[in-house]
């Protein structure tokens, strides 16, 4: 593959706009994949196997990554789609209806604004922001622009989880007070890697995006980019984000009013700036004036398990992901993206429980053909939300105290230096508009 075909992609950008709006079931809806590693590749995967559903192109900084990518898409649909190494490149054709983007989280909202200022519908992954100014504007642009816009929390797709928060808002626990939100993964140290030059075929200051330059180094670029402040929000920010839109949703609350954090980095000496230990706790107002309280807790290394999560007998899952809520008749659980059961009463007896999962991707390009907001599992308001939640306790975390929240005025009152880190300084030209 020459570098002419990377640059400018192998369809010529012709035609004009797209309708808004998809006349009927049978129109083949084109896609745009950015970002092929690791997620990327199941956004792949998943759009192949639908019917009337184009992968019409395919983008990444890393040609080798792209050409991988290239091949998989020709073994999966039998058709060669366009590349790019520049998603602005991409935008340029008018035939794309919609892109998925699963890139480093420093770029998701960038590069989520650029595709709505474009006209192209957008899956963007969690979290779908970097910091709270840009969970703020993604949901701007969103109803400016007036796209169909999904966020990557796959839970809000799974029929066992909807079937959860269905089953607490018809009083299955009670009055559900407390939730509990559980990311425990086994990550080994990432050591510590060099400076070195850019590996060939890395286009870095297209992946660097709106942070600053610094030198190259492995540890810095595919996957290990989570645990840098200047690319990822750790843990909570990467598996985590999952668990804490689950842990909101079921509880029922939007922004929290306090916020506190603490943690380190423990075990290992090694590059990683993140935490790899970290506790939340959230406090809302919620329903009627009542207090409600969310805790999150990622841990990175041998632990037990909680409340029957991966601990079926003669599962050997190291993990436990998922989430618990406490009511005052009972506890309900959900496990993963597709499993819950419940607990009832004094003596916790068996509840309803089911095992069931869902498309995320499915639902997006459903509510694309329908055209309804309403019809997505995971609108960008609910996923910029739960981001938010993840930013503040990290502010939290960093700074060593607790922080508290005003929604009305977006910013941690009498707080300057909080406030501050609600946004970063951005990279020419790969900025974050004030106004979108």
């Amino acid at each position: 593959m020459n570098r002419r075909h990377f640059l400018m992609g192998t369809a010529a950008v012709t035609g004009s706009l797209r309708a808004s709006s998809l006349p009927s079931a049978n129109d083949t809806v084109r896609v745009a994949c950015v970002g092929l590693r690791g997620q990327g590749r199941a956004h792949i995967q998943q759009y192949a196997r639908m019917p009337n559903v184009e992968i019409a192109a395919l983008c990444d900084i890393d040609e080798s990554i792209l050409n991988q990518s290239v091949q998989l898409v020709e073994k999966l649909t039998k058709k060669r789609p366009a590349t790019y190494v520049d998603i602005r490149k991409l935008l340029e054709d008018k035939s794309i209806d919609a892109v998925s983007i699963a890139t480093p989280n420093h770029s998701h909202t960038l590069q989520a604004i650029w595709s709505m200022q474009a006209g192209k519908d957008v899956y963007v992954e969690k979290p779908c922001s970097h910091n709270m100014f840009e969970s703020k504007q993604i949901v701007a642009a969103r109803k400016k622009y007036n796209r169909i816009v999904q966020h990557g929390t796959n839970s809000r797709s799974g029929v066992a989880v909807k079937e959860a928060v269905r089953q607490m808002r018809e009083g299955l626990i009670g009055e559900v007070y407390l939730a509990r939100g559980i990311c425990f993964k086994w990550r080994d140290t990432i050591g510590r890697t060099p400076v070195e030059p850019v590996p060939s075929g890395v286009h870095y200051d297209l992946w660097l995006g709106p942070a600053p330059v610094r030198p190259f180094t492995r540890n810095r670029f595919h996957y290990n980019w989570h645990w840098f402040w200047d690319y990822g929000n750790g843990d909570m920010g990467n598996q985590g984000i999952h668990e804490m839109d689950n842990a909101r949703w079921g509880l029922g609350v939007t922004y929290p009013t306090k916020v506190t954090a603490i943690g380190g980095h423990f075990m290992f000496d090694d590059d990683q700036e993140t935490p790899n230990t970290i506790t939340a706790l959230f406090e809302f107002n919620g329903a009627g004036g009542k207090k409600k309280m969310l805790e999150f807790t990622v841990r990175h290394w041998i632990s037990n398990h909680e409340a029957g999560i991966n601990d079926a007998p003669g599962r050997k899952d190291r993990n436990t992901i998922g989430n618990i809520w406490y009511g005052s008749k009972g506890y309900v659980v959900v496990e993963g993206y597709n499993k819950y059961y419940s607990f009832l009463g004094p003596d916790q007896e068996p509840g309803p429980s089911l095992t069931q999962g869902g498309s995320p991707w499915a639902n997006f390009i459903q509510a694309v053909r329908s055209r309804k907001y309403e019809d997505l599992d995971a609108p960008i308001e609910e996923g910029a939300i739960s981001a938010a939640l993840v930013h503040l306790a990290n502010i939290s975390y960093r700074l060593g105290r607790s922080i508290r929240f005003d929604e009305a005025t977006y910013t941690c009152p009498g707080d300057e230096e909080a406030t501050a880190m609600f946004t970063r300084q951005y990279r020419t030209p790969f900025v974050v508009p004030e106004k979108v």
